[in-house]
């Protein structure tokens, strides 16, 4: 799948589009400074997929900016972290988003990604935990991934996830999601023959101490195979599973 930055190489290539044209197109190149932000357009070209926006902390017209010149550049759309505030004063702004309110996304998808080789499972602990789960679906799905959930199936009743294995088995990657005391990846990883990403979560009591219990135990998994990320990253553990169903 060429990106966007290919396809005007190419178009210059056969004389389809004027010196001055392409000027235009690449006086923005490698990044574009919007006083805010400094867009980086190289990136798809790069890495292969666009700038993602992290929305935390980001006023709603800092977002507002950001997402029209990556929009502007035919690249998709993906801002995470993006509250109530923030869907509220983007509607109807960037024509054809898409607004998740459970998985705290806006995503405008203006070309298809390149496919991932099989299904990544998208695994949690409990109910809880689904908001960081979606995170990580909607990023896998903007990325060109196949995505199969398994929600609730936490080791406080581990029939529930025997229960979904035939699923499971079928992934190529498993993203397991967990708070509490985090024990759900090192029960996969021992049942799977496939690389698990762990993400832990900041749910639970006092001493989960906001998810540190669980990023710990992740951390100590004994089983192989068991990647960790940083707690509530379900940007960060959809990226790496993408790029292993890439390989």
């Amino acid at each position: 799948m060429k990106t966007h930055f290919e396809d005007i190489l190419r178009k210059v290539h056969d004389h389809r589009l004027t010196p001055e044209e392409a000027l235009e197109f690449f006086k923005d190149y490698p990044y574009r400074d919007l006083d805010c932000a400094k867009v980086d357009h190289h990136r798809e070209l790069r890495k292969g997929t666009p700038e993602v926006v992290f929305g935390l902390g980001k006023t709603p017209a800092q977002i507002l900016k950001i997402s029209r010149e990556i929009v502007r550049k035919g690249s998709n759309l993906l801002v995470t972290r993006a509250g109530p505030d923030v869907r509220k004063a983007l509607k109807g702004k960037i024509p054809g988003a898409v607004f998740d309110a459970t998985a705290a996304t806006i995503t405008l998808k203006q070309k298809e990604p390149p496919p991932g080789k099989g299904k990544i499972a998208v695994i949690t602990a409990g109910t809880s935990d689904i908001p960081v789960a979606e995170e990580a679906v909607v990023t896998c799905r903007m990325l060109g991934n196949e995505t199969v959930r398994v929600y609730d199936v936490g080791v406080a009743g581990l029939h529930r996830l025997f229960g979904e294995y035939e699923k499971i088995k079928e992934a190529r990657v498993v993203i397991t999601v967990a708070g509490m005391e985090g024990a759900l990846p090192s029960v996969v990883a021992g049942l799977v023959r496939v690389p698990v990403v762990a993400i832990p979560t900041s749910v639970g009591y006092g001493a989960s101490f906001h998810g540190l219990a669980a990023l710990l135990a992740m951390l100590n998994s004994c089983p192989g195979g068991v990647a960790v990320v940083n707690i509530d990253n379900g940007f960060g553990g959809a990226y790496l599973a993408s790029l292993i169903n890439h390989l």
